[in-house]
């Protein structure tokens, strides 16, 4: 009989067989077989007594010291066996550790769900304390910052097609961030939470922040002052080259990388076409301790009171940024798969597109629907059963109301509620003529059109997209 060691390596080989047959739709036949193998292997194995494995369960402490300042947000709850749980703060962390548990070294994915913060709600600005997120993360070992560019890429489309008004991509690398702060004499030990001071700069003046690194955090005002001259810096492609000069920062090894692979993304931005909307920022700190390179952040920007004024920003609605280490944290091998994702905040986002059509009084559409298919008459139920379902067999999105003789008024009434833009109207003159009466719910037009013609027109009409601005 084989040693042990020979068959843990059989069985593990086997074990890789079966999965790659699952991946690749192999027939039923095929992976029943391979199991039936695998099994009789571990059968040979017998029980493992007394080696301890390491198994990924339902997260116990799963968050704690992925957030840096940040996990004082984090809902922390206790089960009735007095376990320690928490709800997720966000989809990164759960995402890389679905990596490590499936041993997954490559994919690229998208991802809307809620997330929980224990923050201060306000409404007004889209902030919560259970709200959704978008993600989009691609996972994997590639050429330098490929993947950085194209995640960047996405979040400005995006942007662009919600059409919320203009916004900037402020972009940055944790190892400029690191490197900044070891040339300017800051504690290794203070890095993370001096980061964090950092990232308030958005929000709060310089003076402000400094008075808490050196008040609140005890560094030196001396080297808080350092700080501030670089991190007060912005601009594009040529404030890299310009870094890249820099005396003190072109000698740290960190910053050094940082900035040739920020020069690198510049370069692939310039050919997405959206180097335009990137700004480098080297106040932008992002707090989340994860972050290992590139880090960026997107912010709506309001016009300007004045010509000349700068614009305004109004906040913070899509961030993202490389996580390398993340996936190694869950893996009982330590093994790495490098990161990159980005994360929309949706609420945020809706909460804008809300303001801004209620400052245009406009109403929110609430319905895809296309088409109301509704009666002039009594007694004309089944007429309209029938159109739907021919409305519905074509693929148009109609509906109609759920009652055997609704008023045409109150059908009328419903469209401008609802947003439906048009209203197929069936009465008796109608169905003598074999024409249905299509209504345009905005402008109160009526047409005739011929049965047979009603899609195409409905398609016509309705080709348009819609503005949500």
């Amino acid at each position: 009989m084989a040693d042990r060691a020979t068959l843990e390596d059989l069985v593990r080989l086997q074990g890789e067989r079966v999965r790659a047959l699952k991946q690749q739709k192999a027939s039923a036949e095929q992976i029943e077989e391979e199991v039936a193998k695998l099994l009789k292997l571990k059968a040979q194995l017998g029980p493992d007594e007394g080696k301890q494995k390491f198994v990924l369960k339902t997260p116990k402490e799963t968050l704690t010291g992925k957030y840096g300042e940040d996990s004082k947000l984090i809902y922390d709850l206790k089960d009735q066996g007095g376990e320690l749980l928490s709800l997720r703060y966000d989809l990164t962390v759960p995402f890389a550790r679905y990596l490590a548990m499936n041993k997954l070294t490559n994919i690229k994915r998208y991802h809307i769900a809620k997330v929980y913060r224990r923050d201060n709600p306000a409404m007004t600005r889209g902030r919560y304390r259970e709200f959704y997120q978008c993600d989009f993360d691609i996972a994997g070992q590639f050429d330098p910052m490929i993947p950085d560019a194209e995640c960047l890429k996405i979040m400005c489309e995006i942007l662009s097609s919600l059409q919320i008004g203009d916004f900037l991509v402020k972009v940055n690398d944790r190892r400029i961030l690191d490197g900044t702060f070891a040339v300017c004499g800051v504690p290794d030990s203070k890095f993370r939470t001096i980061c964090s001071s950092v990232d308030k700069l958005d929000k709060v003046s310089w003076e402000e922040v400094k008075s808490e690194m050196v008040g609140e955090k005890g560094l030196a005002p001396e080297v808080a002052n350092r700080i501030g001259d670089y991190v007060q810096q912005h601009g594009g492609v040529s404030l890299v080259e310009q870094l890249l000069q820099d005396p003190k920062l072109s000698q740290n090894k960190q910053a050094l990388e940082g900035l040739g692979d920020l020069k690198l993304l510049f370069e692939y931005l310039t050919l997405f076409g959206i180097a335009d909307k990137i700004s480098f920022d080297l106040s932008l700190a992002r707090g989340l301790d994860y972050y290992t390179g590139v880090i960026f952040e997107a912010v709506l920007l309001q016009p300007p009171a004045q010509a000349g004024e700068e614009p305004l920003g109004v906040g913070s609605v899509a961030a993202g940024g490389r996580y390398d280490g993340l996936v190694g944290m869950f893996d009982p091998k330590g093994r790495k798969v490098p990161c990159v994702g980005l994360s929309i905040g949706v609420e945020r986002i809706f909460s804008i597109v809300e303001q801004r059509l209620e400052a245009l009084k406009e109403k929110v559409r609430t319905t895809e629907t296309q088409v109301l298919v509704a009666s002039a008459q009594k007694k004309l139920l089944e007429e309209r059963l029938k159109l739907i379902s021919e409305l519905w067999d074509a693929g148009i999105k109609a509906e109609l109301l759920y009652k055997k003789n609704p008023k045409l008024l109150n059908q009328l009434q419903y469209c401008e509620e609802a947003g439906i833009p048009l209203v197929a109207i069936i009465g008796e003159q109608e169905l003598k003529d074999g024409v249905i009466k299509l209504r345009s719910v905005a402008s109160r037009e009526e047409v005739d059109v011929r049965r047979e013609d009603l899609v195409e027109e409905i398609r016509r009409k309705t080709s348009q997209p819609l503005c949500i601005c």
